[in-house]
């Protein structure tokens, strides 16, 4: 089990100069009292940077992106979640470059020490942050970002191309590799139990940094396909070299602590008890839900409550017929022809497993609930399993990189010919060490011998997009790039399609409006720009999609 984020260290991060990565400092304070790379331990700066990163994953792929890729939707405060009703207010970068700026520190800081391991640790994390920040938004604040503290003159920092990002972040975590390539008695000061990612183990950090650059690769295949082909043969060429997390043991989970409000999974009812709060608002999306159903996937159970009262369909009943008995709930046609008529969307009578459908208007009445209250319990409708009310638990990880991702991109690589081996065998162990992280390892020979055995590319990327359950940011990533799986904006959905990246924040283009401008001149709008005043759209093409097709 990963250890948990370190309370002890609260006082010491509220002490760290939060610089601004880019911009919005008119006159830098200057504080003889901060904690700078001279006087803090690495240390004491690992678990900031590893438990912002893991907060910021859940909050991605638990949150709005899960509502994108369809893993949930909302019947409560459900815009922004369920509809993209996004704009430039809607996500901001500053907490992603202020964890940059601590994440800076500890490698100045590793450098001067001669701290090889912290060294490699940072750089990782360097990787994964930039990583998330182009990913989300396109071009970036990188070379230049994070210079806040040499002078005003960086303040205002250029945006780089998102080419040269990934050039950066696939170079560093190569240097990464090279770091955290020794023996693990040859490092000095480490604390494991400052280590919330991997206890202090050098080798899993190693495999983490080789796994990510596999990711990143795999994300440039449909703009620079050449280059992603030499990397990934590269990588693959050499496993005692280029290590990677292939064993769900080895995943970069984070778990929570649930001591506090901060410090616990974000649906849990210990520190939010309100029957209209985040976890009465949450569902499985009912896309998600029948895909599970299809396949008789075991997660199911795992990640969702069967209903608390199914519904029953009363054929030839007088009109006006309501009644529970057993435990379920009888109803006449014409109750159900009024419902349908009013909301558009069948009723579902399956006893068990129900999910909400796609941005539909009035979610919070679906399937004939009788309570319309925004959020609250609906019984015809299944529920997130009862341990996402919990605080914290074995399940409830930040899932940064696992196993089952790892082998589900050599799956998506040997159909292209750039791995060795059959792609079917990649990806029966990618659905396994999915089935091994959620705890069910022994239902896997039974579940592949039956509708979920490979059949092409698109059960590797459907199964992927299973597989990233509470983290779905990456599955959007997958989307963006394949057009896979074929998902589709629900009725109340700002546009007619899926979003592919955040906008820019209006205090970015405010604060840094020339290099802001450039970037978003850059953009390459589609067909459902909307109303968006300039290319700045959530639908507008960033540089890795410019010249794909994808995902439309």
């Amino acid at each position: 089990m990963k250890k948990a984020y370190n309370n002890k260290i609260a006082p010491l991060v509220l002490g760290l100069i939060l610089l601004a990565s880019c911009h919005g400092l008119e006159e830098l304070n200057e504080n003889p009292d901060q904690i700078g790379s001279e006087n803090v331990d690495p240390n004491l700066l690992m678990p900031t940077v590893i438990n912002g990163a893991g907060k910021a994953v859940v909050g991605l792929g638990f949150g709005d992106l899960a509502g994108v890729m369809q893993h949930t939707q909302k019947d409560g405060w459900s815009s922004g979640h369920n509809a993209y009703d996004w704009s430039n207010d809607s996500h901001s970068w500053n907490g992603y470059y202020s964890l940059l700026t601590n994440n800076k520190t500890m490698i100045e800081k590793a450098e001067e020490s001669n701290l090889d391991f912290h060294r490699g640790v940072g750089l990782v994390m360097k990787s994964y942050l930039f990583g998330l920040i182009t990913d989300l938004w396109g071009d970036a604040p990188y070379t230049n970002a994070l210079r806040g503290d040499e002078g005003f003159e960086f303040f205002d920092a250029p945006f780089d191309d998102q080419k040269a990002i990934y050039e950066g972040i696939l170079a560093d975590l190569n240097t990464a590799n090279s770091l955290l390539s020794k023996d693990q008695d040859s490092y000095f000061s480490i604390q494991g139990d400052q280590d919330i990612l991997f206890g202090g183990e050098v080798a899993k950090w190693r495999k983490f940094a080789n796994s990510l650059a596999l990711r990143y690769y795999m994300r440039l295949s449909a703009k620079e396909s050449a280059w992603a082909e030499q990397g990934i043969r590269n990588l693959l060429s050499n496993p005692q070299l280029f290590p990677m997390i292939l064993d769900a043991s080895d995943d970069a989970n984070m778990s929570y602590v649930g001591n506090t409000r901060d410090d616990s999974w974000p649906t849990n009812t210990k520190f939010d008890a309100d029957p209209q709060g985040a976890y009465f608002r949450i569902k499985m999306a009912k896309t998600l839900v029948d895909a599970l159903k299809a396949l008789d996937d075991p997660r199911l159970g795992i990640w969702a409550n069967e209903i608390d009262v199914p519904l029953v369909l009363e054929v030839g009943a007088p009109d006006g017929t309501d009644f529970v008995e057993n435990g379920e709930r009888h109803v006449a046609e014409d109750i159900v022809d009024a419902y349908e008529a009013i909301l558009g969307f069948p009723v579902d009578y399956d006893k068990e497993y129900v999910g909400l459908p796609t941005a539909i208007a009035f979610g919070a009445a679906y399937n004939l609930s009788e309570n319309v209250n925004q959020g609250t319990l609906n019984l015809h409708v299944s529920q997130l399993n009862d341990i996402y009310k919990e605080a914290s638990g074995d399940l409830l990880q930040a899932r940064l990189m696992s196993a089952a991702e790892v082998n589900f991109i050599l799956a998506e690589a040997a159909t292209k010919g750039w791995a060795p081996g059959a792609p079917e065998a990649y990806y029966n162990e990618a659905i396994q060490q999915s089935f091994n992280a959620w705890g069910i390892g022994d239902a896997f020979s039974t579940y592949i011998a039956g509708p979920a055995a490979y059949g092409g590319l698109e059960d590797i990327l459907e199964q992927k997009w299973i597989a990233s359950w509470s983290a779905a940011a990456e599955s959007w990533f997958d989307y963006r790039r394949t057009g896979i799986p074929n998902l589709q904006a629900g009725e109340a959905s700002k546009r007619s399609a899926l979003p592919l990246r955040f906008y820019y924040h209006i205090d970015e283009i405010d604060n840094n409006s020339v290099n802001a401008e450039e970037a978003i001149n850059k953009l390459e709008t589609t067909e459902f720009k909307g109303d968006d005043a300039s290319n700045n759209s959530a639908w507008s093409k960033m540089w890795l999609l410019q010249g794909t097709n994808k995902p439309y």
